[in-house]
């Protein structure tokens, strides 16, 4: 019997080298005035930059540009809603990194109503319900990780001692189109290529043996890790093609944002939200170091509680699909050979630890209570206190 499951809505998905061409036709399908939302240097440290300014114009666009640097802020959301709502934007385009389009798809939906993100924003908002309509919204990556270009909520982050990293959320923010073309990820660093493409797998990973996973999902994810592993390590470690590599990672990541915007996420994203907040860790590098430590508590807690768990079976299966090793069946200690892998990709792929960072001992206790709410209530398996510590530990 196939369980019930529920699919939500889904933007319209372009994907391939030289989709980004069709963004300018896109975008005047829904008006003349645009706001084009970009990232700090992606799109002007790439050979496509020019071209697609050029290209909005050619099209009789008038386009406003707004420049995010670093994670969005409700503030950034607030300022930029009061400032281009009085020009009569029609359609927002979002061409960046996961900050880019997170930022994009919050100003989008809050320009038709001019109202705070704050009387939104999950557990720290007003918790006025959002009502919508969002301004039509088109999303281009230019990384390989957060799958915002498929996903209905808006990552926010307030930073400091009191801060918070939360979800502006709705079905209505979802994209009208995904233009996902693997050419604007030529100029990723390679820090960048790693945490971002940690954050893809930690988000397919942990959507695969989520409590809300199902069968759609698992399809999606499984042939997901299955472009993670052909992609990641390749176009990190230059072997093999890159522009295929680069083609799997933007495929692999496209597919986490669909598979979390259903699934939900775990342990690793519950705890990356107050480690970005606190630290200001970019969400990628807190995903990346994070993995292979939170995979072992889970599958040791599964083991010692509740061996029964499907979970178990689909950390087996994960390492089958990331080791290529097409085993039937699946060896009984196959999820302790995925903690092993993902310990040696962690390596490979040089994530740094927390201290890093300036996270010590003395912050654990306060990451593991912020680190209760969001995305953990999707873990597998409820983790004690000290299990997450642990996680945390091993990474300081």
């Amino acid at each position: 019997m196939i369980p019930p499951f529920e699919l939500g809505r889904l933007p319209r998905i372009v994907f391939g080298p030289g989709s980004r061409t069709r963004l300018p036709g896109l975008a005047a399908g829904y008006g003349r005035r645009i706001l084009l939302v970009t990232g700090a240097r992606s799109l002007r440290a790439s050979l496509h930059g020019r071209a697609l300014h050029e290209s909005f114009r050619g099209h009789g666009l008038e386009v406003h540009g707004l420049v995010v640097q670093g994670e969005p802020s409700p503030g950034l959301v607030d300022e930029a809603v009061r400032m281009h709502r009085p020009r009569g934007i029609e359609v927002v385009v979002g061409i960046g990194g996961g900050s880019a389009l997170d930022a994009a798809k919050a100003i989008a939906g809050l320009l038709p109503s001019g109202r705070s993100v704050m009387d939104h924003l999950e557990e720290v908002g007003q918790g006025v319900p959002y009502e919508g309509p969002s301004t039509p919204f088109i999303a281009a990556p230019t990384t390989a990780g957060t799958g915002s270009e498929a996903t209905r909520n808006a990552v926010l982050t307030e930073s400091g001692p009191q801060g918070f990293k939360r979800s502006f959320r709705n079905e209505a923010l979802v994209p009208e189109w995904a233009v996902v073309d693997p050419d604007l990820l030529e100029t990723c660093p390679l820090p960048l290529v790693a945490a971002d493409g940690f954050d893809a797998l930690t988000q397919l990973l942990e959507s695969y043996v989520s409590r809300h996973a199902g069968p759609v999902t698992d399809a999606l994810a499984e042939h997901g890790l299955a472009a993670a592993r052909d992609g990641l390590l390749p176009w990190y470690e230059g072997t093999g093609d890159v522009r295929a590599s680069r083609a799997s990672m933007a495929y692999a990541a496209l597919i986490s944002g669909i598979t979390l915007a259903h699934a939900g996420l775990g342990v690793v994203h519950g705890l990356s939200a107050p480690l970005g907040a606190f630290f200001e860790i970019p969400h990628g590098a807190a995903c990346g170091t994070l993995v292979a430590a939170a995979t072992a508590a889970n599958v040791r807690a599964l083991r010692a509680r509740d061996p029964e768990n499907a979970a178990l079976v689909r950390y087996g299966r994960a390492w089958a699909i990331l080791a290529s090793e097409p085993n039937e069946p699946v060896p009984e200690d196959a999820p302790e050979r995925l903690v092993a892998l993902l310990d040696d990709w962690t390596r490979r792929l040089e994530q740094p630890r927390l201290g890093t960072f300036g996270v010590g001992e003395d912050d654990v206790a306060r990451l593991v209570e912020s680190g209760r709410a969001g995305s953990t209530k999707s873990n597998p398996i409820a983790l004690e206190d000290h299990e997450t510590a642990g996680i945390l530990g091993a990474r300081i």
